[in-house]
């Protein structure tokens, strides 16, 4: 979610900040726009439309500099239109002296866009960026990197911003609170980045600028002051990012690609587990582990629902009680801390905005024994927790999260496994049994992967229809809601999920023929529970789409389909569960034409509350 992309160089930076703002088009976003220093001037292209259409208007207009910022923007205040995209200048676009990008949501923006209207500036978008602009401008008296410094301080919210100066050629000054960026080192030349991967092939030399930070980059150096405008030496670290756009090869979409990549990327989540080690978790864990007598998971979206997963294990079998929260709301409300809380945070990109903020929260009361599963090393979750569980998935490109949460599934049951043994509640042989089943869960999947044909049957049905349920009991209701969430992302099919016991209580009134819905019957100790439920919906006239294992005896009869999984896989069954679930969501999404890995209105990695 936004991007930003900025320069300072003796080259022509254009292909630089074009290629960066395309390797962050998997974060999401809904226009997109490059400024640079122009022969005294500064000039700019703004698109409503892709980055490579940008980066064709940009290449018919020649338009080249040697200093510059690009930005990728998921709106908020305003509408995605032209006049609402970054970058923006002030005092107007004819005469323009600052140009601006801006990640976040300031929280007093009306507050200043009238003090500004009175002195005189004409505000030519709805967005709070703007505001951003002309403060800058306003208070600006020749030196910008000390304007920024004190335009900040009257900031109310999460930011990040890049800025440059008609009147300072060779210069961008940046600045962060509460939203990620970092500094590129280069030669002779200087970079500013939202994400480390926007500077792939460009330089690997990379500083995380910290909370309250803001940078002077020139050509030949690189000067952060803290938020008590100190100067700070920040350290500098070696990152080989992804350099270059992932390649789709056979698949029509990345989401497709990336939902047949699991066999191998669980695999390599596992790569070098031979046992349960708490080292895994980082150094120290072993003594955290023991220390801590719960544990409190705050996650959004798909990672909420990961975290409902490892509930059940966690309770289950490491006898530990398990409070998961979703993280944009545990903050605002009043809980109860406690010191021995082991606080899990859940993100594939590591810099969820509602995450960080709820996992701050947690630290400010007390809570100081943080571990985060995450998919991305060098994000501000891993830095910001104590432990951390790598998972490697890989870059994720489409908007619907896949591997990542398969393999978040994974790090999750070596936790599990991990509090278990450490409390003395896990036997060798119950290790034994659970690392054979971890092993071969590539597999597995892979056999699941084989049942696309059947499924794809079963999205051409879907296709036609507006309004789907899907059941669930126990271990598997959290993945009930997670193919909930996939079919309605992607395929705008309004979706809900619920414990399949709860259906008479309420649910059970919107079943009727034109109602699908989908069962995820396990063999497990709810399945005669289930089969009951199964039969309240048939007797209502309902099409029940039930996805059972290969023993759990329920035939396809009139209104009842059935596709059966390769095996029960016991505790791990969720993870092959959702990789069904996530096809059909594919599929029904590609029957019905939509947009599969850029769905309306939704971005990769939310860095905005």
């Amino acid at each position: 979610m936004c991007g930003i992309v900025g320069a300072v160089a003796q080259r022509n930076i254009t292909p630089i900040l074009v290629e960066g703002l395309k390797r962050l088009e998997y974060r999401g976003y809904d226009s997109c726009g490059v400024a640079l220093h122009v022969d005294g001037k500064l000039q700019r292209s703004r698109s409503t439309s892709r980055v490579a259409d940008l980066g064709k208007q940009v290449e018919e207009t020649g338009l080249n500099g040697f200093t510059g910022i690009a930005h990728t923007r998921w709106a908020t205040h305003g509408a995605p239109a032209s006049h609402n995209a970054h970058p923006h200048f002030s005092p107007t676009s004819d005469n323009a002296r600052i140009a601006l990008v801006h990640n976040g949501i300031i929280e007093n923006h009306d507050e200043l866009r009238k003090e500004l209207q009175d002195l005189g500036y004409v505000f030519q978008s709805q967005t709070d960026t703007e505001v951003i602009a002309h403060l800058v401008d306003h208070m600006y008296q020749g030196d910008l990197f000390e304007t920024v410094q004190q335009a900040v301080k009257r900031l109310h919210g999460a930011y990040a911003i890049a800025v440059f100066c008609r009147e300072e050629p060779h210069r961008v000054v940046a600045a962060r609170q509460g939203s990620p960026l970092i500094v590129g080192l280069g030669n002779g030349e200087n970079f500013v980045a939202s994400d480390a991967m926007a500077l792939a092939g460009t330089t690997d030399q990379i500083i995380y600028l910290e909370e309250g930070d803001v940078v002077d980059l020139q050509l030949g150096r690189v000067w952060i002051a803290d938020v008590n405008g100190k100067q700070v030496e920040r350290e500098v670290k070696t990152v080989h990012a992804h350099t270059g756009a992932a390649e789709l090869g056979p698949y029509r979409h990345f989401m497709q690609k990336e939902i047949f990549e699991q066999p191998r990327v669980i695999g390599d989540t596992l790569d070098g587990v031979t046992g349960v080690m708490p080292e895994l978790f980082g150094d120290g864990a072993y003594q955290v582990f023991k220390d801590i007598d719960r544990v409190l998971v705050l996650a959004c979206g798909t990672s909420y629902y990961a975290g409902l997963t490892a509930k059940y294990w966690i309770e289950s079998i490491a006898k530990l009680p398990v409070n998961v929260e979703i993280a944009s709301e545990y903050r605002y409300r009043d809980s109860v801390p406690h010191p021995k809380t082991l606080v899990v945070t859940i993100s594939q990109s590591g810099e969820t905005a509602d995450t960080l903020a709820a996992l701050k929260h947690a630290r400010a009361q007390g809570m100081e024994h943080t571990l985060t599963i995450c998919n991305v090393s060098t994000s501000a979750m891993v830095r910001e927790c104590k432990l951390a569980y790598i998972t490697r998935a890989g870059v994720e490109v489409g908007v619907a999260s896949t591997k990542a949460f398969t393999t978040q599934l994974v790090g999750l049951f070596l936790l599990t496994m991990t509090l278990a043994q450490v409390n003395g509640r896990l036997s060798e042989e119950e290790e034994a049994a659970h690392l054979k089943a971890l092993r071969h869960l590539p597999a597995s999947v892979s056999a699941v992967l084989a049942l696309e044909p059947q499924i794809i049957a079963w999205a051409d049905e879907f296709a036609r229809k507006e309004n789907a349920l899907f059941l669930g009991r126990g271990l598997h209701y959290p993945i009930a809601l997670e193919g909930a969430l996939k079919l309605k992302e992607i395929s705008y099919i309004h979706a809900e999920a619920y414990p399949a016991g709860e259906l008479k209580h309420g649910p059970l009134a919107l079943v009727t023929e034109e109602m699908p819905v989908v069962t995820i019957a396990p063999n497990d100790a709810l399945l005669e529970k289930l089969k009951s439920n199964m039969q309240e919906v048939r007797a209502r006239g309902g099409q029940l789409f039930v996805f059972a294992d290969v023993d759990s005896r329920i035939q396809s009869s009139d209104g009842v389909h059935v596709i059966r999984m390769p095996e029960h896989y016991g505790q791990l069954s969720p993870i092959l569960h959702v990789v069904s679930l996530q096809l059909l969501a594919y599929h029904s999404a590609l029957a019905r034409g939509t947009d599969v890995d850029k769905p309306r209105n939704l971005a990769k990695s939310v860095t905005v509350e």
